[in-house]
């Protein structure tokens, strides 16, 4: 508990009278009250915190947010009446806020429509693109697993038509000597 003979402590110059020697540093009295609160206050929020979100590892992720909040404010903080308090509803703000995000992702993943994935390709085939330049590999990704046209391949790489064309050409040329086949038909 902070007492005024504590508050008096923090005005004066110079180190705390209170202050103790640990492992060669100097811990003022402050800081001391913070190990103690934290000490006997972690347990107690952790628990009301994990009775919120019923998930031991976000319990203690959102606990500990809480605590680094009030290690940032522990001067402000300190001369109230019940810092444990005011951390409990920091922790209680915080689990709060996270359960309202995860029943948004939730809600948005339930929403969302899964993504469709083209049929496995020969193998021989992705390997062969594998071996392909950039501008080249993603021409015939667009062009060919995702079905675009070519003026909307060329705004993506951007580039103009002629060249995306150009490089969907090359692509499908190097792929048919890779393939050890021919090349049918040009692109248009």
């Amino acid at each position: 508990m902070i007492t005024d003979a504590h508050r008096l402590d923090r005005r004066q110059d110079g180190p705390c009278p209170h202050a103790d020697v640990v492992l060669g540093a100097w811990v003022t009295s402050t800081d001391a009250e913070y190990d103690l609160l934290f000490s006997v206050e972690f347990p107690a929020v952790m628990r009301t915190v994990y009775l919120m979100l019923h998930d031991l590892e976000w319990a203690e992720d959102v606990t500990q947010d809480a605590f680094v909040q009030l290690l940032r404010h522990w001067k402000k903080v300190a001369r109230y009446d019940r810092p444990g308090a005011w951390v409990r509803r920091v922790a209680i703000r915080l689990a709060v806020e996270a359960l309202r995000r995860e029943r948004l992702r939730s809600l948005l993943e339930r929403e969302a429509e899964p993504a469709i994935w083209p049929q496995p390709a020969d193998v021989d085939v992705i390997r062969a693109i594998r071996e392909l330049p950039g501008m080249q590999r993603a021409a015939i990704v667009l062009f060919y697993f995702e079905d675009r046209p070519l003026a909307e391949i060329s705004d993506i790489l951007g580039c103009a038509e002629p060249t995306a064309r150009v490089h969907l050409h090359r692509a499908r040329k190097r792929l048919a000597d890779l393939l050890g086949e021919e090349v049918s038909e040009d692109v248009s």
